[in-house]
C-alpha cells in the first residue's frame, strides 16, 4: 500500500542544496567540537581521546576490538590514545570474563567526570537545536544522519527510539 502523501518520485536535490548541506555539516562540527577541544587541550588530549572516552562511557565493558570497529582506526593509533587514558587513570582495562585475552574497557570515576565535562556543552547544544527545530525536524535530521552513515552495521546501532509519552 502506498502513502498518498508521498510524491511518486522523490524530488531531485539541487547541487547547491547538497553543497550547502555539506557546508552546514562543517560549520556544525566546528562549533560542536569547539568547547570540548578547549577542555581536551588542558589535558594534552585531542579528538581521538574524546571519541574513546565517549564510546567507552556509552558502552561500559566494551572490548578493544569493538572500539576499533566503531572508530575505524589502526590498532597502533588506538593503542597510543588508550595507553595515555589508562596511564592517567581515565580508563580501566580488565581481562574479559570468558576470554582472558580480551580487554574490557570502562571509565574510571575520573574518566566519567571528564566525559560529563566534555559532553555537557554538546548535549546542551543539541538539545537546544532539537527544541528550536521541533520533533518532525529532529526525526528528519536523524533520517539524514542515518543516510550519511555508510555501514549497515553502524546504522543498526540506532534502533528507532520509543515513542514519547505525553
Amino acid at each position: 500500500m502506498s502513502d498518498v502523501n508521498l510524491p511518486a518520485h522523490p524530488p531531485v536535490m539541487a547541487d547547491e542544496e547538497v553543497r550547502q548541506g555539506i557546508e552546514l555539516l562543517f560549520f556544525a562540527y566546528r562549533d560542536f567540537t569547539a568547547e570540548p577541544d578547549a577542555i581536551l587541550a588542558r589535558y594534552g588530549f585531542g579528538r581521538a581521546h574524546h571519541r574513546v572516552i565517549h564510546f567507552v562511557g556509552r558502552h561500559p565493558q566494551m572490548t578493544v576490538g569493538e572500539l576499533l570497529a566503531i572508530l575505524r582506526i589502526t590498532k597502533q593509533s588506538l593503542s597510543r590514545v588508550l595507553g595515555q587514558l589508562v596511564r592517567q587513570n581515565f580508563i580501566l582495562q580488565q581481562p574479559g570474563w570468558h576470554d582472558r585475552r580480551q580487554r574490557l574497557l570502562e571509565l574510571t570515576p575520573k574518566g566519567r567526570a571528564l566525559e560529563r565535562q566534555l559532553s555537557e556543552p554538546q548535549r546542551s547544544r543539541v538539545a537546544k537545536a532539537y527544541r528550536q527545530a521541533g520533533p518532525r525536524a529532529v526525526e528528519g535530521f536523524r533520517d539524514v544522519m542515518l543516510g550519511i552513515i555508510a555501514g549497515e552495521d553502524d546504522r543498526r546501532r540506532f534502533a528507532p527510539l520509543p515513542p514519547k509519552k505525553h
